[in-house]
């Protein structure tokens, strides 16, 4: 089932046509409009016409990029992830700071918490929108953050019996209920909670 939905969704992703090379600028405006109508107005309420519009470009100029607004709206979820994650730097509690502090700033960064939002209330008509969210936004830094918490382990610093899946889960769940509460994330966020597991060395300042 979850292939069928990849294939179809792929189905739908923008294809380029042949002809003179596409307007980049162009491009990142109709992404930027199509989060904000995503976030704000939900994926009900978002439009083509509306995103073009919001674009300064037309309905079918759009279309020629994006078959239908599904497929526009998981270019739109593409586009929140907008700093790529970091490499790993050899210091296993560094790179899980940075980690966190890429997947601070890709959720603040466009609104993603309100789209999130969005996805989720769309999780029964179109449960596309949310496995895309989870396959290229939400997984990619729980598996880097696992891989950096494991090393951890291996090298002492945190403890044999870490349960690795409840601590990202922990970490990154944090980020979450730290917006439901306060409706922003804290710029020392990610120091804050990952020092609850993984306290900082003496002397180092997050």
């Amino acid at each position: 089932m979850q292939t069928a939905r990849w294939n179809m969704a792929a189905d739908r992703s923008p294809g380029r046509s042949p002809g003179r090379p596409r307007d980049a600028t162009l491009d990142a405006a109709i992404l930027v409009a199509a989060v904000r109508h995503l976030g704000e107005r939900g994926y009900v309420g978002m439009s083509i016409e509306g995103v073009a519009t919001a674009a300064g470009t037309t309905a079918p100029s759009l279309r020629r990029r994006y078959r239908d607004k599904l497929a526009l709206a998981l270019a739109g979820i593409d586009a929140m992830r907008a700093d790529p994650l970091p490499r790993a730097a050899g210091d296993p509690r560094a790179d899980a700071l940075a980690i966190l502090e890429n997947l601070r700033a890709n959720l603040v960064r466009r609104n993603g918490l309100a789209l999130l939002g969005t996805i989720l209330a769309e999780q029964r008509r179109n449960p596309e929108l949310l496995e895309h969210f989870r396959h290229r936004v939400d997984e990619p830094p729980r598996q880097s953050l696992r891989q950096a918490l494991s090393r951890g382990v291996e090298s002492g610093l945190l403890q044999p019996d870490l349960d690795l899946d409840a601590a990202v889960s922990l970490l990154t769940g944090s980020l979450y209920a730290s917006y439901l509460r306060t409706q922003r994330i804290p710029d020392d966020w990610a120091g804050r909670a990952l020092g609850i597991i993984w306290p900082a060395p003496p002397g180092t300042s997050e």
